[in-house]
């Protein structure tokens, strides 16, 4: 079924993939995340587990739509040293979201909203602009990303003036 980011949702046919790792270098966690999100996951997340004998490991953990378990277990299979995959049937409740554009003193960033049942219940500046904006500008990450929430509340209530 296919939403409109804006609208508030759940998925029923989910599947969580988990696969416990103690034998692969984790420096490969960050190029595995990406090619499973690149593929269509909806999230990866990496878990510190210890395993039999107390060896560390890594727990890795796939949220995607049943669909597109072929191309998970292509990437699992091929970038890990798993021998074997652990599936989970999941329910996601999805906030309605939108995405908002903020001046700052840097330049602009995109501000992530989340809605429940239409109300704003929660927001957070983007990352990747408020990383790039510190870099370009020598300004402490921190700054810029606080900034660009300042700015998401003076636009937020400055349209709640506008509808009362």
């Amino acid at each position: 079924m296919d939403f409109n980011h804006r609208d508030e949702h759940r998925d029923d046919d989910m599947l969580v993939i988990q696969a416990n790792l103690d034998d692969m270098n984790p420096e490969h966690t960050g190029y595995i995340t990406d090619k499973l999100l690149e593929a269509g996951a909806n999230d990866v997340w990496w878990i510190p587990i210890l395993m039999k004998k107390g060896r560390p490991g890594l727990m890795l953990n796939v949220l995607t739509d049943e669909e597109k378990l072929g191309a998970m277990e292509e990437i699992i299979f091929s970038e890990t040293t798993t021998l074997g995959l652990r599936y989970m049937h999941a329910s996601c409740h999805r906030l309605g979201r939108d995405f908002r554009e903020v001046e700052t003193p840097w330049g602009i960033v995109k501000v992530k909203a989340g809605y429940h049942r239409g109300r704003l219940v929660q927001f957070a500046p983007e990352f990747r602009d408020c990383e790039e904006l510190a870099k370009a500008s020598g300004v402490p990450l921190k700054k810029v990303y606080e900034q660009a929430r300042a700015g998401f509340m003076r636009l937020e209530n400055a349209e709640e003036s506008f509808q009362d």
